[in-house]
């Protein structure tokens, strides 16, 4: 049994990877609310990343960080601060993470790191410039720390399409809206939250042990076919 930080698992994504994890691991998950379940291998901390001090943790096997955000407007809708805080919250998020709780994962069980881009990070999207350049951003970092902590640990990022989550609710609002997502990924549907924890389970297991540096496109297609 391994022991996971997660940083944002009360919802969406990352709420499915604790659910995924949590028989078979002890999970710590740190989010601003609590999951919607309990159980004796989950133990949760309330808190804002970007706010707050990060509860102290002796040891751990792994960190996933889920945050994120999609904020898709024309370019000249798109303010500064908007992409100061899609920044934040995608990228510094994640280095205030790592950067806390470094010394606790490098000495565990073949330790790994998740993190979360975006296929609009390689596939020109429009309306997507803040998110696609903080989610690039994302990518920078895991092929930097990748080769910098190469000795001590693994970290790869997800790079998923459209995922049925609460953050995606605006994109998948009716049923012509979901028809229309399906129809322009080339396998004709797109992303549930299991399906991209399933992923998030195997970087972090001893399965994914020579994997590191690397950004997994979850596509449906979409950025790998033209059909």
């Amino acid at each position: 049994m391994k022991t996971y930080i997660i940083i944002g698992g009360s919802k969406g994504i990352g709420n499915a990877i604790v659910e995924t994890l949590l028989e078979n691991h002890k999970i710590i998950n740190i989010s601003r609310t609590a999951p919607s379940f309990s159980h004796d291998n989950l133990t949760h901390h309330t808190c804002d990343i970007l706010k707050d001090e990060l509860p102290e943790i002796e040891a751990a096997d792994g960190l996933v960080y889920c945050p994120g955000s999609i904020n898709l407007k024309p370019i000249k809708r798109l303010s500064l601060d908007d992409f100061r805080e899609d920044y934040e919250i995608n990228v510094i998020g994640a280095v205030k993470a790592i950067q806390t709780y470094l010394s606790s994962i490098k000495n565990g069980n073949d330790p790994s790191i998740v993190l979360f881009s975006t296929v609009a990070a390689k596939l020109g999207m429009p309306f997507h410039a803040s998110i696609a350049a903080a989610k690039s951003g994302v990518e920078g970092l895991v092929k930097s720390l990748g080769a910098e902590l190469a000795t001590s640990l693994r970290i790869n990022a997800i790079a998923p399409t459209v995922t049925n989550t609460e953050l995606a609710s605006k994109l998948l609002r009716n049923d012509k809206m979901i028809d229309s997502i399906a129809e322009r990924h080339p396998m004709k549907k797109f992303l549930q939250p299991k399906d991209v924890a399933g992923m998030a389970a195997f970087l972090l297991s001893d399965k994914a042990s020579s994997i590191s540096g690397q950004v997994f496109e979850m596509d449906c297609g979409i950025v790998s076919f033209k059909i």
